[in-house]
C-alpha cells in the first residue's frame, strides 16, 4: 500500500471524522433546521462543552489511565464558585479562583494516588467520583439549607465573568456560544502540544510503555499528575461555564457525564490501553454526539433513540480502533 494513503489509515481521528460526515449527512438530508444556521448554533453548543472535557481525558487516556471523577469535578467546580460568591459573599473572580485551586488539589490528589500506590486510576477515581458525589450534596446542603445554588448573576464581576465564559458571537446573524471558540482554541492547543512538544512525547511513550518509558529517562511519575491535573483544570473551566450561564447550579451537576467523555474519546480513536489517540478525534466524538443530541429531537424521534445511537457509535469506534491498531502494529513490523 501506498505511503501516504498507509499513513492516513492510521491516523486516530480518520474513523471519528468518517463518523462526523456521516452522522451530518444523515441528519441534514432530513432536516431543514438541522443544517440551518441556527441549528448548527444549537447542536455546536453542547459538542463544545464535551468537547473542551473530551480533549483532556482524551489526554489523559493516551497517557494510559481514566478520570471517573472529571464529570463529578464539573459540579463541584461550579458549585464552588456559587458558595464561595453567593453564601460567602466574595467577588465571583474570588469564587473562580478558589474553584481553579480545588480542582487543581483534586487533579494532583488524583495523580499522586495513582503514580504512589500503583493501584489502577479506574478505582482512584471512581472513590473520588463516589466522595465528591457525597461532598457536593452535603455541603451544597450545609450552606444554602436546599441542593441549588442560586443568584450568581447577582455577585460584582458577573458580567465581566459573563462575557469571557458566557457571552454570544453575533455571525451572519446567527449568535452563537463563545465556548464554541474556546473548544477550537483547546483542541488546537492539545494537539500542538501532543504533536510539537516534548510533553507531548512523554505522553505517548507513558500510555504506550510506562516501565520502557521511564527506563530511556520520561518523568512517567509527573506526566501522569499533570495530565489528571489538566484533565480538572478542563472540568473547572467547563464547571465555570456552566455556573456563569445558568446563574444556579444543581448538587447532581455533572453526574454520569464522565462516560460520555470517555465514550467522545473512544469515538475520536482513543485506545482503552493507551498509546494512541489524538485531540482532534476527542473533539470529532464531541461533535458526533452533539449532532445526534439535537439532530434526534430536529427530526421528531423519541429521545430514548439518543443511547441506542451512542452506544451503538462506541460500539463501532472501539471494533475500528481494533483494527486500527492492528493494522499499525503490522506497519510498523
Amino acid at each position: 500500500m501506498a505511503g501516504p494513503l498507509r499513513r492516513l489509515l492510521v491516523k486516530p481521528e480518520l474513523g471519528a471524522l468518517i463518523g462526523a460526515v456521516a452522522v451530518f449527512t444523515f441528519f441534514a438530508v432530513q432536516s431543514e433546521v438541522f443544517r440551518s444556521a441556527r441549528g448548527v448554533a444549537n447542536w455546536l453548543d453542547p459538542a463544545s462543552t464535551l468537547g473542551i472535557m473530551a480533549v483532556a481525558v482524551a489526554l489523559l487516556m493516551i497517557g494510559g489511565h481514566f478520570d471517573l471523577s472529571a464529570g463529578v469535578m464539573v459540579g463541584t467546580t461550579a458549585l464552588t464558585v456559587g458558595v464561595v460568591a453567593v453564601e460567602f459573599r466574595q467577588n465571583l473572580w474570588v469564587a473562580i479562583g478558589a474553584a481553579l485551586v480545588v480542582a487543581l488539589a483534586i487533579g494532583f490528589a488524583n495523580g499522586w494516588l495513582v503514580t504512589r500506590t500503583g493501584l489502577p486510576s479506574f478505582i482512584i477515581t471512581l472513590g473520588t467520583f463516589l466522595m465528591l458525589q457525597g461532598l457536593n450534596l452535603g455541603l451544597t446542603k450545609l450552606f444554602t439549607s436546599t441542593v441549588t445554588v442560586g443568584g450568581i448573576d447577582e455577585v460584582p464581576g458577573y458580567a465581566a465573568a459573563e462575557w469571557l465564559f458566557a457571552s454570544r458571537l453575533s455571525i451572519a446573524g446567527t449568535e452563537f456560544r463563545v465556548a464554541i471558540l474556546w473548544w477550537a482554541l483547546f483542541t488546537a492547543l492539545a494537539t500542538w502540544v501532543l504533536l510539537r512538544t516534548r510533553f507531548g512525547n512523554w505522553v505517548f511513550a507513558t500510555g504506550g510503555d510506562e516501565v520502557a518509558a521511564r527506563n530511556v529517562g520520561v518523568p512517567a511519575r509527573r506526566t501522569t499528575i499533570t495530565l489528571f491535573m489538566t484533565t480538572a483544570a478542563a472540568a473547572w473551566f467547563v464547571g465555570v461555564t456552566l455556573a456563569v450561564r445558568l446563574t444556579s447550579v444543581q448538587a447532581n451537576t455533572g453526574i454520569g457525564q464522565e462516560l460520555i467523555y470517555i465514550v467522545a474519546a473512544v469515538i475520536g480513536g482513543c485506545l482503552l490501553t493507551g498509546g494512541f489517540g489524538s485531540a482532534i478525534g476527542a473533539s470529532l466524538g464531541a461533535l458526533i454526539f452533539g449532532m445526534t443530541q439535537l439532530g434526534i429531537p430536529y427530526l421528531r424521534w423519541d429521545a430514548d433513540w439518543f443511547y441506542f445511537f451512542l452506544g451503538a457509535m462506541l460500539l463501532l469506534a472501539v471494533l475500528a480502533n481494533r483494527l486500527v491498531r492492528r493494522y499499525a502494529e503490522a506497519a510498523r513490523r
